[in-house]
C-alpha cells in the first residue's frame, strides 16, 4: 500500500516545524477504499504514506523498549497514549527525507488531533475524507477475501459506530476551518481516483491547495446504529479494560489491529 515507512531505530534530529512538511490526514470508514487511493497518490504525486497502525506494529515487532511498552499496554487493554503514536509518526517523517506525507487513519479522535498539533507544532494542509455509505462499506468488507478475523457483521458495525462517534468530530472540526476535501467513495475505484487526482494536481511545487467553503452535512449517520449493540457483552470490571472488552477491541480495530495480532506477539 504505497510507501509505508518503518519507525526506524534511531531518533532523528530537528523538528517537523523546521521541516515544514505538507501533511494530509486521510480519513474514512472501514471499507471506504482510502488505502487503495493512498497507493495511487504515492505513485503519482510523490507523497509518502504513513499508517499509525503500521508504525505501532513495526515498533512492537522491533523488540525495542518502546515496542515492548506498547505491546504490554495493548495486552493489558490500555489505550496507547496519543503522544506515543505521534512520536512514531514524527520520527518517521523526520527520517524519511520527503516533505509530503499522507497520514492514514489518524487522528482517530479529537484528543489525537489536539495532541498532534501540540506535539508537532504543525497543522495538516487538509483532510482527505472518503465518504461512503455504511451499506457499501459493509458489502465491501464482507466480500473481501483477506481472512481477517474481525470481518464479521457485528464487529464491522461496531467499527462503523466508532468511526462515527470518534472520527467524525475531527472531520467536522477541520471542515469548520475549510480544510476538508470530501470524496464520494461509493463509486468504482477509477472514478474515485479521478476526484482524488483533481485535488492533488499540483498548483505549485509545494502542492498548496485552495481552501473551499465548509461543506454542510459532512456525512450521513449509520442507518442502523441500534444493531451495533447486539454484541456488547464483554464489560470491563473495576473501571479498567480487558484485552477482550469492547472499547479496547475497537481501539485496536481503528489501528488496523485485532486482539489476535497482539496475542501472536506473545
Amino acid at each position: 500500500m504505497g510507501e509505508v515507512v518503518d519507525a526506524g531505530k534511531k531518533e532523528a534530529n530537528g523538528s517537523l516545524a523546521d521541516l515544514n512538511p505538507t501533511v494530509v490526514f486521510v480519513l474514512g470508514g472501514p471499507g471506504s477504499g482510502k488505502g487503495t487511493q493512498c497507493a495511487n497518490i504515492v505513485q503519482h504525486f510523490g507523497f509518502t504514506h504513513l499508517s499509525a497502525g503500521d508504525l505501532l506494529r513495526a515498533e512492537i515487532k522491533s523488540g525495542s523498549e518502546n515496542g515492548t511498552m506498547i505491546s504490554n499496554m495493548i495486552k493489558e487493554g490500555k489505550i496507547v497514549p496519543s503522544e506515543v503514536t505521534i512520536k512514531l509518526l514524527e520520527r518517521a517523517m523526520l527520517e524519511n527525507g520527503n516533505d509530503k506525507f499522507l497520514i492514514d487513519g489518524f487522528p482517530r479522535n479529537e484528543e489525537n488531533r489536539a495532541a498532534f498539533e501540540a506535539v508537532t507544532k504543525i497543522e495538516p494542509s487538509f483532510v482527505l475524507f472518503f465518504d461512503c455509505s455504511d451499506e457499501e462499506m459493509e458489502r465491501r468488507l464482507l466480500g473481501r477475501n483477506q481472512g481477517r478475523e474481525d470481518d464479521n457483521i457485528e464487529t464491522i458495525r461496531k467499527r462503523f459506530k466508532v468511526f462515527q462517534d470518534s472520527s467524525l468530530p475531527v472531520i467536522e472540526y477541520y471542515n469548520s476551518k475549510g480544510k476538508v476535501r470530501k470524496i464520494d467513495a461509493g463509486r468504482p475505484v477509477e472514478e474515485v481516483y479521478e476526484s482524488v487526482k483533481a485535488i492533488f494536481e499540483p498548483k505549485n511545487e509545494k502542492c498548496c491547495f485552495p481552501a473551499p467553503a465548509p461543506t454542510p452535512a459532512i456525512v450521513t449517520k449509520i442507518s442502523d446504529p441500534m444493531s451495533i449493540e447486539a454484541n456488547n457483552n464483554n464489560d470491563a470490571g473495576d473501571g479498567g479494560f480487558s484485552i477482550f472488552d469492547q472499547e479496547s477491541e475497537l481501539f485496536l480495530s481503528l489501528l488496523g489491529l485485532t486482539k489476535y495480532d497482539i496475542l501472536k506477539e506473545s
